[in-house]
């Protein structure tokens, strides 16, 4: 037995080692090896599985991870190289599950990804919201193009047959006068389109919303006595690392006297439910 764990041991080894060497193939072949010997380790079916999505080979990533969520299903990184591999084949649901589960694994067994595992999950929802953007910004070009070859039929239509647009006509329209008009409606329609796109385009977030370290938008924001407003983690990550006091007033300020700005983060929240772009920002 002791001589089978050996071997398990070192056949591991010798896979991390081609691993280290980008040499994944060679990898993938020792970790088998030692699974054939003994299919019971996790982490083994996991670093095979991170082979396999360096090969770009996401069905393999996936059912080497299942295989290993079978034995424990707190594994970390078995839910996270799950949803890199979804993130890949676009299925962006199913990796914002995977990155959320992985995220509560760590808590419940205080592993530590440093903002990995959180950055993940940021990614997944913002390339499903362009994933989403895309396919609404296709969907209008064709309602644009559709409308404009209905608008300009019709403007043919009634120049070819001046009674065809209303029962009450009686005399036929002037050809210059109803070229104009459909003109009119091009010209509004092209507009309405293009202050839409427009829109898309100039899409900002307001410098209050953002914390006064990182610039980005703020999810817990408090407020130090001297009145400016921070992202918490941000701001205790400063009081741990660089001193006790106010980053931009210089004032003294230790943790126990933030205050939860709730105000603020209700605008914060508000805003985030009617851009939900913002929050990828």
């Amino acid at each position: 037995e002791e001589a089978v764990v050996s071997t398990q041991s070192t056949g591991k080894q010798q896979g991390n080692k081609l691993f280290s060497q980008r040499n994944y193939e060679e990898a993938i072949s020792c970790y088998t090896k030692a699974l054939v010997r003994d299919d019971r380790i996790t982490t083994i079916y996991t670093n095979r599985a991170l082979c396999y999505l360096k090969l770009e080979l996401y069905d393999r990533v996936l059912r080497d991870c299942k295989l290993a969520l079978e034995q424990d299903k707190l594994l970390t990184k078995a839910h996270f190289f799950m949803g890199q591999a979804y993130v890949e084949q676009g299925k962006f649901d199913e990796a914002i599950v995977c990155f959320t589960t992985a995220i509560e694994c760590a808590r419940v067994k205080k592993e530590h990804f440093g903002d990995d595992l959180h950055q993940a999950l940021r990614r997944a929802k913002k390339k499903k919201l362009n994933f989403q953007e895309e396919k609404r910004m296709s969907e209008e070009v064709e309602l644009q193009t559709l409308l404009t070859k209905l608008l300009i039929d019709d403007l043919e239509r009634r120049k070819s047959n001046p009674e065809a647009g209303s029962d009450d006509v009686i005399e036929a329209e002037d050809p210059a006068e109803l070229e104009s008009k459909y003109t009119n409606h091009l010209d509004t329609l092209n507009k309405m389109f293009a202050e839409l796109d427009d829109r898309r385009k100039k899409r900002d977030v307001p410098d209050y919303l953002c914390g006064k370290i990182s610039f980005e938008i703020m999810k817990d924001p408090v407020t130090t006595p001297s009145g400016v407003t921070y992202e918490r983690a941000n701001l205790e990550e400063h009081l741990q690392r660089v001193g006790h006091f106010d980053p931009l007033t210089r004032e003294p300020l230790k943790r126990e006297k933030l205050i939860p700005n709730l105000a603020m983060k209700e605008v914060i929240e508000d805003f985030l439910e009617k851009n939900p772009w913002a929050e990828y920002y």
